[in-house]
């Protein structure tokens, strides 16, 4: 059966290297040049990452990540293990052959498996992009039996190895539905400002692209009033005078803020001081609150505020029991609209960041968590008066999916529940136990790993660390934290899907 297989793949060969169809020698072999080392690939992920398209941006990280997994799975693993030659070209006319012949083993073709793992990534995320990913994949793949670098077999088998790797990514990363959290959609009244009068926008110019957004917004907002955060200035201080000046107007306009996660949590908290509703205009580096109100731009909040239309949304609560590491006084409450963590937590976040714009978010994930672990210790704590070794301890404001190690979106906002996910440092080697788990896709089935929703949690004798971190921001521990949630506390503007 394999002579026969091998004898088939032979005749196909020698036949489309007898074929001289019109117009494709001076395409196909620049083609199939230009996607050597993925460049062509690596080259359509950075313009999908520069859009301010959110659903292009994903199609760019799952396609580098789906990219380097495929490519690795070919060449690195494949190759050695078939070792078969690469074809005799004597039949391939010299205008079509390669200037460099490969060197390494034929089977399979890491030309195919690249651009199927890209294309099919891309198609996954964005059905539309596919269309133009898919045939430009295909023409690749092609070039490589125009060109005599591969048999035919070599190139399915190729193509098939990378959209099976591609499909794979959805074990680790769901796909996301851009439609705004359902709680999203249940009606509050909040004022209709047309060209946004009796709104006061706080702009933080330092808060990655935010200040980007200020002539846009004075431009489809002229009537509202834009106080820009220079660098000197104090955020809280804007913001709290900001919402003041909105209450000593009447209280028929709202407060709205333009940056990253950790300057809307800091006007949130303000505007529900002040029952105020909140306008989220995105123009952080990271915007993930705004992403789950599905206000993906500058011009989805504008339209809310012009028309009134609003929801309310939980806040996440950390109440400081005991002395606080830098003074001994018992702290005030304090907020978080996405995420509360101890442990590694925010260095795994911090590893992930730096490193997905090159492989993708998964990917990234995996490295950061093999990183960060084999740099860190458990954290020791009291977990509503269990003791606990905890690598980490993750609290989602509202339910986040996927379920498993990287939460990423939230189909509610105002759920009345924390999703609590922790990693148990207890277990013997509970790091290798942890990592094989995340690459395998069984977390969910490993017993480092537990995940709950509660209404409530108590942290106590928190050991080995002396900060949390509060949608990013770190802040100081104290002896005991009181984790719950203020619902249905924050109103805020939302756009109006059908």
């Amino acid at each position: 059966m394999r002579r026969r297989l091998q004898s088939f793949d032979l005749r196909l060969f020698e036949r489309v290297a007898a074929a001289h169809p019109r117009g494709l020698d001076p395409v196909l072999p620049r083609l199939g040049r230009s996607a050597n080392y993925g460049g062509l690939w690596v080259a359509g992920a950075l313009a999908l990452g520069l859009s301010r398209n959110r659903g292009a941006r994903r199609a760019a990280m799952r396609g580098v990540g789906s990219l380097a997994l495929a490519s690795t799975a070919a060449n690195v693993v494949a190759k050695q293990l078939i070792g078969r030659r690469r074809p005799v070209t004597t039949t391939v006319p010299m205008a079509r052959r390669l200037l460099r012949p490969p060197v390494t083993t034929s089977f399979p073709s890491g030309h195919a498996a690249s651009a199927a793992a890209f294309a099919t990534a891309v198609t996954l995320e964005s059905p539309r992009l596919g269309a133009v990913a898919v045939p430009l994949a295909a023409a690749v793949a092609a070039s490589r039996v125009y060109t005599g670098a591969h048999y035919p077999g070599d190139v399915l088998a190729g193509a098939a190895l990378g959209a099976g790797v591609a499909a794979l990514t959805l074990r680790w990363w769901p796909l996301r539905d851009d439609a705004p959290a359902h709680a999203a959609r249940a009606r509050v009244r909040v004022p209709a400002l047309p060209q946004g009068r009796g709104l006061v926008v706080v702009v933080n110019n330092s808060s990655g692209g935010a200040g980007s957004v200020e002539a846009e917004l004075r431009d489809r907002l002229p009537r509202a009033e834009l106080r820009v955060r220079e660098e000197e200035q104090d955020l809280l201080v804007l913001l709290r005078q900001a919402a003041a000046d909105v209450r000593a107007a009447g209280g028929a306009g709202a407060l709205g803020v333009a940056g990253g996660d950790g300057t809307v949590n800091a006007a949130a908290r303000i505007a529900a001081e002040h029952r105020l509703p909140l306008a989220v205009f995105p123009g952080g580096t990271l915007n993930h609150f705004a992403a789950d109100l599905g206000v993906f731009t500058l011009d989805d909040a504008a339209a809310a505020v012009e028309l009134g239309h609003g929801g309310s949304v939980d806040l996440g609560r950390v109440t400081p029991k005991g002395s606080v590491a830098d003074g001994g006084e018992e702290a005030q409450s304090s907020y978080f609209l996405n995420t509360f963590s101890i442990g590694v937590y925010p260095e795994l976040v911090r590893a992930r960041e730096s490193l997905q714009k090159y492989i993708g978010k998964w990917p990234a994930l995996g490295v950061g968590l093999i990183r960060v672990l084999a740099q860190g210790r458990p954290t020791r704590a009291v977990v509503d008066g269990r003791e606990r070794s905890l690598w980490l301890l993750f609290a989602g404001n509202g339910r986040y999916d996927p379920p498993g190690f990287a939460p990423s979106f939230r189909q509610s906002l105002d759920d009345g529940v924390l999703d609590i996910r922790a990693v148990d440092g207890s277990h013997p080697l509970a790091r290798t136990r942890l990592v094989a788990a995340f690459v395998t896709g069984t977390l969910a089935r490993s017993r480092v790993y537990q995940a709950a929703t509660v209404s409530s949690l108590r942290i106590d004798g928190i050991h080995d660390t002396a900060h949390f971190a509060n949608d990013g921001e770190i802040t100081p521990a104290a002896d005991t934290l009181i984790l719950d949630k203020a619902e249905r506390a924050l109103s805020v503007y939302l756009p109006q899907h059908d």
